[in-house]
């Protein structure tokens, strides 16, 4: 939607104005903050229409206006002066990168993103290649739980302990580890799963939770070991967010599950560039309130990974945009000197 130079003006100034001091926007405090040489009645017939547009609204019966999801897009996408981050800022950033070395990587940028926006720093790394499965083998507990001991490839052991539907004795277990074993064994966990669903026709009726469990566990973590976060406090201890216990709830499972946080990466991932997902734009209910600016970062012409800020929708969008472009640039750099 086109809007005129003036209500650009107003719709700026009140945007900058809100993001500072988080309360709602007056008209009288328009006049003299958007420089515009405009009569108060003008400036509220302007305020009106950029209301009844869906660009701003009036959260309670004060004059004041905030802006909405659809202001905020607009304001990215249309009005936005970009604010280089300083030589500080680029020395702390140039710092943590040479300082890591590949395993810790994920860690430094995520831990640099969150103290240079005060919100939380987020890093999908490198996807790994995909793992098969060496060795698989299920122990009796107590009380319908069983041990499964993993052993990948590439050498990793892997505990999880599955809570199952019934009690199994370690005759049945071990057959089903022979079973699992002799079938399954070199296939990678994403075959795996396929060859289990084919195979349910010849499995024994009570070995089929017992391994679909087994797929689903190893699967879920390691999906969540390609996601690093730092800086989650700095993000519920925001104001917007801390005064919505409901909000917290949300988004402290988001973290915890991170399996939401991932397929948004992932969606940044297969993107072309940096994405900006404001408010509902997500997808996530739970980041409603949130949002999500991402950047790719490559090596050798190839996106290995993304990098992210998640935080409240009045955010300094002016700095922190290109605090996450630089991010992934100077993370691509280091990759290939390190390469």
């Amino acid at each position: 939607m086109s809007l005129d130079i003036r209500a650009q003006t107003l719709l700026r100034a009140l945007i900058k104005q809100h993001i500072k001091d988080g309360q709602p926007v007056a008209s009288k405090s328009l006049a003299s903050s958007s420089g515009l040489a405009l009569s108060s009645a003008s400036i509220r017939g302007v305020m009106k229409d950029l209301e009844d547009a869906g660009f701003i609204l009036s959260p309670h019966t004060s004059s004041g206006r905030v802006p909405t999801q659809m202001g905020y897009r607009f304001f990215v996408d249309s009005l936005l002066t970009m604010q280089s981050p300083n030589e500080k800022e680029l020395s702390l950033l140039k710092k943590q990168l040479i300082l890591s070395d590949n395993k810790h990587l994920g860690s430094s940028v995520s831990e640099a993103l969150s103290e240079l926006t005060k919100f939380a720093g987020v890093v999908m790394i490198p996807k790994a290649k995909k793992l098969t499965f060496k060795h698989i083998e299920f122990l009796s507990l107590s009380d319908k739980r069983v041990l499964v001991i993993i052993v990948t490839d590439d050498g990793n052991v892997q505990n999880r302990v599955l809570f199952t539907d019934q009690n199994y004795d370690q005759g049945t277990l071990l057959e089903a580890s022979n079973y699992f074993n002799h079938k399954f064994e070199g296939h990678s966990i994403e075959d795996t799963k396929i060859k289990i669903s084919n195979e349910l026709n010849n499995m024994k009726k009570e070995m089929i939770n017992l391994m679909t469990a087994a797929i689903e566990t190893s699967s879920d973590e390691i999906k969540n070991d390609n996601i690093v976060i730092s800086g989650q406090g700095n993000l519920l201890g925001s104001n917007e967010l801390s005064q919505n216990v409901t909000s917290i709830k949300k988004i402290i499972e988001v973290f915890e599950k991170k399996s939401a946080l991932l397929n948004l990466l992932d969606k940044s991932y297969q993107a072309d560039g940096m994405q900006i997902f404001i408010g509902q734009e997500s997808g996530y209910q739970a980041l409603d309130e949130c949002s999500v600016i991402t950047a790719p970062y490559h090596a050798n012409g190839e996106v290995l990974g993304t990098i992210g800020v998640i935080g409240p929708t009045r955010m300094a969008y002016e700095r922190v945009i290109p605090i996450v472009d630089i991010t992934a640039k100077l993370l691509s750099n280091s990759i290939q000197l390190i390469k």
